[in-house]
This record gives structure tokens, C-alpha cells and sequence, in this order.
């Protein structure tokens, strides 16, 4: 087939979600959007590779937003056109959920780069709350919270999206202790087509994306919503390496090593070649039998906690439950039961002070966009940074 023959084919859209007859400035890929002068622009929330995020007011509604600067045009990229902004926003806009953040409108400017994504506002991050605030959840808390990030990865799953980045940076709360699920840049659509292994910030990142995996399934996330679990009740990320093996090296200390019992299909992996697994003998043995340091870890919290600890950092991807799966576990049916949001704890603001909180983020989550098509894939690669 042709590239024209291709072009003519694909299927574009506005970034207010209109379908578009084709690449042609001419159809306005702005769409339905606000003009960015009805926002009094208060104070920078964040900074990410392609601009700030900044607090907002809405001069119309008096209402308190975020406007997430989108970079349109990118000379690094042949066509000018990256897709990550876009993908973000359409997502956004068609996964309505309690737990999921929204895309209120998209707001521009009278310059082509100068438009902007106009999200609910969300008080706090848990990153913010657990390195900075030292909050100290009760176990009913961590389930209140992990039940809502599994029913917004449940909600995610079962409309096919993968999200490819659940840090704790990334999971907003709200004053009402409404938990969001945020920063969809990295998310896709899943399939059976390959897609990118570097996606994931390194310290949740599973062991298959770990190790080149490019057929992976929506598990990757449940991996990452269990170590947002060991997280809210240690206080503290479970793994922090400094690289991808580094990385590896530390889920065999947690959980034992990957032998061909526990990960049969491992060794069809293609970045296995470069890593030499410890031995069962080598690592540390927990009480289980399973091996690690998990149980001893989580020695003060009950089995049906390290239960679904386990459950969800399996080494094998096929092992880990679905998040619907996750949220029928006992753990979330003995006592203490969740607390109801409205009871979650309330703090003190600290994204309104007028200073700039940046989180580290992998690189290939910031090639931010304006012409989405569901068939572009990611850039490859990962930048791995140390959580402020």
C-alpha cells in the first residue's frame, strides 16, 4: 500500500474528539476549544518537559481548574506532529469515572503552540503526602484508597486502555478523599500488537517491561497498583533502583527469585539474555517458602494483605489478577473494612503556594501532541529518575 493509499485510509480527529476528513490545517483541529484569556492564570503547579501546569481560575464559573500546557509543534519529529497530548485528551474525555481525573475543555491561544488542556483541579498528590507531609494512613485508609485506584484501573481495563505509568505521583486526592488516577500520556489502547517495553517509570515498572517485553497485557498495571499498596503502608517506595537490572535485583530481594516454577515463560523474554537471574539458593528465602523479604516486610499486617501483596507482585504476569479480581480479594472484606471517602483525612493545600512541585517522568511520557491517530506508537525509551 502506498502512503497515500495509507493516508487516505486513517482516521484523524480534533483534539475535542471531531473526526477530521484529513491531515489538512484547513479542517480546524482545534475544534470546540475556549479561549485561554478566560482563565486567570494563578500559580505553577508542576513543570513538565513541554511547559508548566498551572492553577487556574475560570473568570466565567469562578471555578479553580489546572490548564497542562500541550506543545503542539516539535522540530525533533519529521511531520511536526507529535501524538502524546492528543491521546491523553481523547482518553480523557471518553473515560469518565469517579477515580479517573478529567479534561474539563482545551483552551488556546492566538499562537499555534500556545493551547492547553483544562482539567479538574486536584488538591494533593499521595507522592507529595507520603515524602513530604510524612502521612501516616491507617489500614483503613490504604484500602479506601487502593480500592478506589482499582476501580479506576478496573474502569481503564475493561475499556481496553492500559495506563503505563500508576506511580504515586501520578494518583491525585481531592478534599472530598476522592482518589484520581492521572497523567494518561503514556496510556494505549491494548491489543496484540507490540508496543513499547520502556513505558513505567523504573520503580514500578513490572519484570516483563523490565526485560523487553513487547506482547504485554494490562497486568503491568495491576504490578504497579501493588506497589502503591507496600507503599501507603510502609510509607515509603518498595523499590526504588537506579536501573532496569538494578530494578530486577530488588523484586528478587522482595520476592523471591524468578525461577522457571515461578515464570516459566521468562526465558522467551528478549532482554533475559542480559541479566543472570539469582538462584533459588542465592536469595533470600522467606516464610512461605516462596522466598524474600515480603512477610517479614509486612509481618505487622495481616495474611489477606500479604496475600494480595503476593498476588499482584507475581513474577509471572499470568499469575497477577485483574483489578476486578483484586477488588473481591478478602483483603478488602476483613476488618478493618475501607473507610468511606467522605471520612479520609483532609491536608492542608500545597499545590496553591505559588512554587513549582516537579516528579520525575519518563521521557517518551512528554512528546506531547496535536493530530492524534490510534495507530502511531510511542518513542522508545524511558528516562529513570529518583522521586524528589
Amino acid at each position: 500500500m502506498s502512503d497515500s493509499e495509507e493516508s487516505s485510509e486513517r482516521k484523524w480527529m480534533s483534539i475535542t474528539g471531531e473526526e477530521l476528513p484529513g491531515l489538512d490545517h484547513t479542517h480546524g483541529f482545534l475544534g470546540n476549544c475556549r479561549d485561554i484569556n478566560e482563565y486567570e492564570q494563578l500559580n505553577a503547579l508542576g513543570e513538565g518537559t513541554y511547559g508548566v501546569v498551572t492553577r487556574a481560575r475560570d473568570k466565567q464559573t469562578s471555578e479553580i481548574v489546572a490548564l497542562k500546557q500541550v506543545r503542539i509543534f516539535d522540530e525533533s519529529r519529521p511531520n511536526g506532529i507529535p501524538i502524546t497530548a492528543l491521546r491523553e485528551i481523547s482518553l480523557l474525555k471518553s473515560l469518565r469515572h469517579e477515580n479517573i481525573v478529567s479534561v474539563l475543555n482545551v483552551a488556546v491561544g492566538s499562537d499555534l503552540n500556545d493551547v492547553y488542556m483544562v482539567m479538574e483541579y486536584v488538591e494533593q498528590d499521595l507522592a507529595h503526602l507520603i515524602d513530604n507531609v510524612k502521612v501516616i494512613f491507617s489500614e483503613s485508609e490504604v484500602k479506601c484508597l487502593i480500592k478506589q485506584l482499582l476501580k479506576g484501573v478496573d474502569h481503564l481495563h475493561r475499556n481496553d486502555i492500559i495506563h503505563r505509568d500508576i506511580k504515586a505521583s501520578n494518583l491525585l486526592l481531592n478534599g472530598r478523599g476522592i482518589l484520581k488516577l492521572a497523567d494518561f500520556g503514556m496510556a494505549r489502547e491494548f491489543s496484540h500488537r507490540p508496543l513499547t517495553p520502556g513505558v513505567v517509570t523504573v520503580w514500578y515498572r513490572s519484570p516483563e517491561l523490565l526485560l523487553n517485553c513487547v506482547r504485554y497485557t494490562p497486568t503491568v498495571d495491576i504490578w504497579s497498583c501493588g506497589l502503591i499498596l507496600g507503599e501507603l503502608l510502609l510509607r515509603h517506595p518498595l523499590l526504588p533502583g537506579d536501573d532496569e537490572f538494578d530494578e530486577l535485583d530488588l523484586i528478587t530481594k522482595l520476592i523471591g527469585p524468578a525461577t522457571d516454577r515461578v515464570w516459566p515463560k521468562r526465558r522467551l523474554l528478549p532482554g533475559l539474555s542480559g541479566y543472570n537471574f539469582p538462584t533459588a539458593s542465592s536469595a533470600p528465602q522467606g516464610v512461605d517458602g516462596l522466598g524474600g523479604n515480603l512477610e517479614r516486610l509486612f509481618r505487622d499486617y495481616s495474611e489477606n494483605t500479604i496475600a494480595l501483596l503476593r498476588a499482584c507482585l507475581s513474577w509471572d504476569p499470568e499469575r497477577r489478577p485483574s483489578a476486578r479480581e483484586a477488588l473481591k480479594h478478602g483483603y478488602f472484606t476483613e476488618e478493618p473494612r475501607a473507610k468511606d471517602p467522605k471520612f479520609m483525612p483532609t491536608f492542608p493545600e500545597y499545590r496553591n503556594d505559588g512554587k513549582s512541585h516537579k516528579r520525575g517522568r519518563p521521557d517518551a511520557a512528554k512528546d506531547d501532541g496535536f493530530v492524534f491517530e490510534f495507530e502511531d506508537h510511542l518513542p522508545r525509551g524511558s528516562h529513570k529518575k529518583r522521586r524528589n
